[in-house]
């Protein structure tokens, strides 16, 4: 049987999948910058350049695929193709080819969306208002594919595992369910999975829902909710579908559910790795007022996060909601107001890729309400430098992907996937 928490029922509706956060507030207090205070003092391997390079980025955007209401993407080991969860509950793939020119050198390379999904999962996904497929992943060697999504018909979270063939083809009679935990409201499913550089799988979960964390469940690291779990789904042993990997924070049991990695978050949309330096980026959804950015450094290229309380309820970014920071509470490195029609979070990536140099060590996010692309660079542990690019058709940004040669793609409601390119150049 797989670990069921056991949640209260109840009700909330949402009408869309990120507007998680309450109508109306009256803070219209500007962004802000916060000094991260984080339970660990080791600094990153690799920070951003002491110079704020960001005045220097001139982006385009190009489109790769047109799809139905995209919610991931996600790249697989050792193929240079794309894959695009749908909210509706489709994988597609997007097969990228590039050629050798008579230089020696690759062409720019070409993207050809799959007419027929890779595996369709909609007999048994919810399609309404923040419920559907919410997020894929790859393991190490990309010959397992992880699918997070909130199932029929009682709207629980469900993680699945499928194995892969050579051919990407997705082996339907390889279903295995790793995970299922109950959701006691219709919102703040959280949704993502996402591989670590340690090779286990770590599973976003939102607080379960309902205004001000009626269950207190961000608070209690005994609960699966409110938390991002680190599991080893290839080191099961007999009847169960994972396993708790020995240095999870709480694996005895003791202080906390075994598989909880960090907890204190409201709805995680979305979590990253830097790919540099291992560092865990997570970008929370507010409730009234904030929305915010946490960074917590990797030690040694590893355990970014490891035990860590992001606040939720008692504070709402670095400000007091149902109490004070509680000790040793993390505190986001960025933040800003509902203000200018902002209201809910979109997480992206640190920039590692090639053709965009000036961004290289950015974190580039979004907000769903409020239309562009926007970054922050850090520095010694504080933002440095922070823009907004809004002339680049980015609206209703619902997330971000990224490919193996660490390039970035934003995914918009209406379904247009966009790769961040460098402007033509003119001739």
């Amino acid at each position: 049987m797989s670990r069921l928490l056991r949640c209260t029922a109840g009700l909330a509706v949402a009408s869309s999948l990120l507007l998680a956060c309450s109508s109306g507030s009256d803070d219209t207090a500007p962004t802000t910058t916060v000094p991260a205070t984080t339970t660990t003092a080791v600094p990153s391997s690799t920070e951003a350049p002491a110079e704020p390079t960001l005045d220097q980025v001139q982006l385009a955007v190009q489109e790769i695929a047109r799809v139905e209401e995209p919610t991931d993407l996600a790249a697989r080991p050792s193929s240079p193709d794309l894959f695009i969860a749908e909210k509706r509950g489709t994988i597609r793939r997007v097969e990228v080819t590039t050629t050798s020119t008579s230089s020696g050198n690759q062409s720019a390379p070409r993207y050809r969306l799959d007419r027929t999904p890779v595996l369709d999962l909609s007999p048994d996904v919810i399609d309404d208002g923040e419920q559907g497929l919410l997020g894929i992943t790859f393991s190490t060697d990309g010959r397992r594919l992880y699918a997070d999504y909130t199932a029929e018909p009682d709207g629980r979270t469900v993680v699945v595992e499928y194995t892969l063939g050579d051919s990407n083809s997705v082996d339907a009679k390889s279903r295995r369910v790793i995970l299922e935990v109950e959701q006691p409201f219709a919102n703040h499913n959280g949704g993502q999975v996402v591989m670590g550089r340690d090779g286990y799988l770590y599973v976003g979960l939102g607080d379960g829902g309902g205004k001000d964390d009626p269950d207190g469940n961000g608070q209690d690291p005994k609960e699966l909710l409110g938390s991002i779990l680190r599991i080893d789904p290839e080191g099961a042993e007999g009847d169960a579908e994972y396993a708790v990997p020995a240095g999870n924070p709480f694996a005895d049991g003791q202080q906390g559910a075994p598989e909880v990695w960090l907890y204190g978050v409201r709805n995680p949309w979305r979590f990253s790795f830097d790919r540099a330096n291992g560092d865990l980026w997570v970008a929370d959804v507010g409730q009234g007022a904030w929305e915010e950015v946490t960074r917590l450094p990797a030690v040694g290229g590893f355990d970014a996060g490891r035990g860590a309380n992001l606040g939720w309820d008692r504070v709402e970014g670095s400000h007091e909601h149902e109490g004070s920071n509680p000790p040793g509470g993390v505190l986001p490195i960025h933040e800003y107001s509902h203000d200018e029609g902002r209201c809910s979070i979109t997480g992206g990536f640190v920039y590692r890729g090639s053709a965009l140099p000036a961004l290289q060590g950015s974190y580039l996010y979004a907000d769903y309400c409020a239309p562009g692309l926007r970054a922050i660079q850090v520095d010694g542990g504080m933002v440095i430098a922070e823009r907004t690019w809004d002339d680049l058709g980015i609206t209703q940004a619902q997330s971000f992907g990224q490919d193996t040669d660490g390039e970035l793609y934003v995914l918009l409601q209406g379904g247009q996937v966009l790769k961040l390119t460098a402007p033509a150049r003119k001739r």
